[in-house]
């Protein structure tokens, strides 16, 4: 098993008025096969990748992967959101986070609340996201079928079956992307990744492996 670095950040949005807070992962040694970004729910932050073992998974299979701290959450409380809770933040947000932390290509992970900042980026900005993985996010219902299969970016589509509201609300905008597959996880609930990491690890590194 290869050594994992792990290091902790601020990065400077210029809409955000204060930093943003950010954990990163990277292997040891070797080359770094892609850029990872995870965003995250309400009630979470970076921390929840951290303990469940996503950043270091990550790492140990060549990825550079950042997860930052959303606006007004975690330890970015003081940070300004750039659009309020449920409404559409502006694509340039991620595209700035990326570009100050040189995430691009990106893999983009993005569960529930973090639906408001990853789906204008996807739609503004595809050139700038190597995939997309969508986990119950909010706002698919702010975009029609034509525009999700305007999509090319591969896209991995996670929940779980007990989240029998957005999870599957999501799931029946996000099944009109043009490059998708589905993993739904059995007996896990909204935060899916929490209730079950080993599933969500191994459905994820096998999504990346086909990259």
């Amino acid at each position: 098993m290869s050594a994992v670095k792990l290091t902790e950040g601020n990065v400077n949005v210029e809409s955000c008025k204060s930093p943003l807070f950010y954990r990163q992962s990277e292997p040891s040694t070797g080359e770094v096969r892609m850029s990872v970004l995870l965003l995250h729910g309400i009630r979470f932050s970076s921390e929840n990748w951290l303990d469940i073992g996503t950043l270091e998974t990550l790492a140990r299979a060549g990825c550079r992967a950042v997860a930052i701290d959303l606006p007004g959450l975690g330890r970015s409380k003081s940070a300004e959101a750039p659009a309020a809770v449920g409404e559409l933040a502006p694509g340039g947000f991620l595209k700035d986070v990326c570009e100050q932390l040189d995430l691009s290509p990106v893999v983009l992970i993005s569960p529930s609340l973090s639906g408001m900042y990853s789906l204008p980026f996807l739609f503004q900005h595809q050139d700038l996201i190597r995939a997309y993985v969508p986990v119950a996010p909010i706002c698919t219902e702010k975009f029609t079928a034509e525009q999700y299969q305007s999509i090319k970016v591969p896209a991995l589509i996670v929940y779980g079956d007990q989240d029998t509201q957005l999870g599957e609300a999501s799931l029946r905008n996000l099944s009109s992307l043009s490059r998708h597959s589905v993993v739904v996880m059995r007996g896990a609930g909204h935060p899916c990744y929490l209730d079950d990491p080993d599933t969500w690890h191994k459905s994820l590194t096998d999504f990346l492996n086909t990259l």
